[in-house]
């Protein structure tokens, strides 16, 4: 159910995968490129990482993104069946807006409130709610300009831990997410109005995030990996899934480095695959494939000829996460370090090429900056810096904005 609520002309432009610089904002899911990485130096530190500021939010695994000198934070209201977005001011933290819409009740295990990371493009920022809400608003005053109920639109049922996909804006004009619905697995919508451009494939939704990879849109659905046109043309589809017990858990964001895609489950472990076009038709012929290496919810990262994944299973009792090394043209694991973490952690490649280093946030609110190396774990630096999240960081000017199952914080990197 489409709501139209007033908004100013603007223009899009396309989100293209270039090198950002450093400094550069944040504006989605895993950074700029949606890679996880940024040309920003972050160096060892000693002792203690104390915040600059830090506020308060309600629920959510929604991971902040950070432009123009505003960083945004969507989650639950307090005690409220809504979901909210705030805008804080980067430098001090100061609310400068919050605004919010009524939904269903939504209690999901593992915590309410969203999942998916919002949007920032063009004085816009676009939200996609757990209850399958997506949403625009103004990013200077909050105002809501239009919304889309996308499951009641396209008859789809909620996923169990509810609506997770980040949404992506590519080719000037499409806002697109997966959906899961009757021929509309996945969605393309029109950034300025929300109406729907095109709807493609009977693909089930996953908790995964869409890319951009050699002029397609990605997808790790319930069922495939695929990839369409952004004209919503269906170019491949290779079957992949993760599931437990009837349940779909496909998470991971899929990586796309040194010519290959990378998809990972939670429990069919990881594959490459390398995109071919013979005529008009493309084929996704598989690499390589280790069933070992089982990705819950985090994404690798790729520096030069090696990846770096956190690989886990769905085990209740005693969980924990071991971060491995793999040799991209293979996928032989080089080395792990085991107990990282319980279910998560975030990596977040810094610093331009030869001179790369990983940040890992782990889910026990842990920050530990490691050097890439293929031969060994290296650890230059650790400290706790938050309570319990599964939420992505964001890193901008020297300054790491994250945040736990309260709070919103901000630390100064050295």
């Amino acid at each position: 159910m489409r709501k139209f609520i007033g908004y100013s002309s603007w223009t899009i432009v396309l989100i293209t995968a270039v090198l950002p610089s450093a400094g550069a904002d944040w504006p989605q899911f895993l950074g700029p490129q949606r890679d996880n990485s940024t040309l920003e130096v972050v160096r060892p530190w000693k002792g203690s990482l104390t915040p600059v500021w830090r506020a308060s939010l309600g629920p959510g695994h929604s991971s902040p993104v950070v432009a123009r000198g505003i960083v945004y934070a969507f989650y639950e209201p307090a005690g409220k069946n809504a979901d909210a977005l705030a805008a804080f001011e980067a430098r001090t933290g100061k609310r400068l807006w919050e605004n919010s819409y009524e939904r269903a009740e939504f209690k999901p295990l593992f915590g309410s409130g969203p999942r998916s990371t919002p949007l920032v493009h063009q004085g816009r920022v676009y939200t996609y709610g757990a209850t399958g809400i997506l949403a625009c608003w103004d990013a200077q005053e909050g105002r809501l300009l239009w919304k889309v109920d996308t499951l009641a639109d396209f008859q789809a049922k909620n996923l169990f831990f509810g609506v997770s996909t980040s949404p992506l804006i590519v080719d000037n004009d499409k806002l697109v997410v997966m959906v899961g619905g009757v021929n509309a697995g996945i969605v393309a919508f029109d950034p300025q109005t929300g109406r729907t451009v095109w709807k493609a494939t009977q693909e089930p939704a996953s908790y995964s995030s869409p890319i951009v990879a050699k002029g397609q849109l990605i997808f790790l659905g319930g069922a495939h990996l695929l990839g369409l046109s952004p004209q919503g043309e269906l170019l491949w589809r290779y079957p992949f899934e993760g599931r437990v017990g009837g349940l779909v858990e496909s998470s991971t964001t899929p990586l796309y480095s040194q010519d290959l895609l990378i998809g990972s489950t939670i429990t069919s472990g990881s594959v490459a695959l390398r995109l071919v076009q013979r005529g008009p038709q493309w084929q996704a012929e598989k690499v390589w494939e280790n069933k070992s290496l089982t990705c819950y919810f985090s994404t690798p990262v790729a520096v030069g000829e090696y990846l770096y994944m956190v690989n886990g299973t769905t085990s209740l009792l005693n969980p924990s996460i071991t971060l491995r090394c793999v040799e991209l043209k293979s996928g032989r694991v080089l080395w792990e370090r085991k107990d990282v973490g319980r279910y998560h952690a975030a990596l977040l490649r810094c610093g331009p090429p030869g001179e790369e280093r990983l940040l890992m946030l782990d889910d026990n609110g842990y920050l530990t900056l490691v050097q890439p190396n293929p031969k060994e774990y290296k650890e230059l630096a650790r400290s706790k810096v938050c309570g319990p999240t599964w939420a992505h960081p964001a890193l901008v000017d020297g300054h790491l904005y994250l945040r736990d199952e309260q709070e919103l914080l901000c630390l100064r990197l050295p």
